[in-house]
């Protein structure tokens, strides 16, 4: 079962990629809070990961922090495993925190189906967005920026419009 609009962001502690733990309260003074279901070897996630870094970097002076979280099973998928999440943020240069959900049990709570697949919570961290970051993954071909909007109205005070979309990418791989 999807999360649905305005219900409240799951509490999670995870490990990240920059070699610390990050809870739900990291983010307590945040304006907005962006959590991003991601991975590292679907085509559509990397293709988005710039977008995505480029976005934390925009919106970071007016409060938005991105989280992205990897919840796919590292022993079925070597290249998401945390080892590889640590090696693909470096490389990237991440603006983001990365996270690693090894128990699945974030994905679970969000109701997770794809990577990427973005979550925006406003202040109050009630489900303000969920779908995708834009309507292309080809950089060239965006015509609708759903993500940036979406931050737009949040920041705004006002409801995004649309306020669901629906996420394109890989499925999420679930533990066997």
């Amino acid at each position: 079962m999807t999360i649905a609009l305005t219900d409240s962001v799951p509490a999670f502690a995870l490990p990240g990629t920059d070699g610390n733990t990050h809870s739900l309260a990291d983010y307590a003074d945040a304006a907005v809070l962006v959590v991003i279901q991601t991975c590292n070897h679907c085509p559509y996630a990397q293709a988005w990961e710039g977008r995505i870094s480029a976005i934390q970097s925009d919106y970071a002076g007016r409060g938005v922090r991105v989280v992205a979280i990897n919840s796919n099973d590292g022993a079925s998928y070597p290249e998401d495993s945390f080892p590889e999440m640590v090696a693909r943020a470096a490389a990237h240069a991440y603006t983001f925190d990365y996270l690693y959900d090894e128990d699945q049990s974030v994905a679970r709570a969000l109701g997770a189906e794809r990577t990427p697949e973005v979550y925006v919570f406003d202040a109050d961290r009630r489900l303000a967005y969920h779908g995708a970051v834009d309507d292309n993954r080809d950089d060239e071909a965006v015509s609708a920026h759903y993500l940036r909007d979406a931050l737009d109205a949040v920041l705004a005070g006002q409801a995004p419009f649309p306020s669901e979309t629906p996420a394109v990418g890989c499925s999420v791989k679930w533990r066997s």
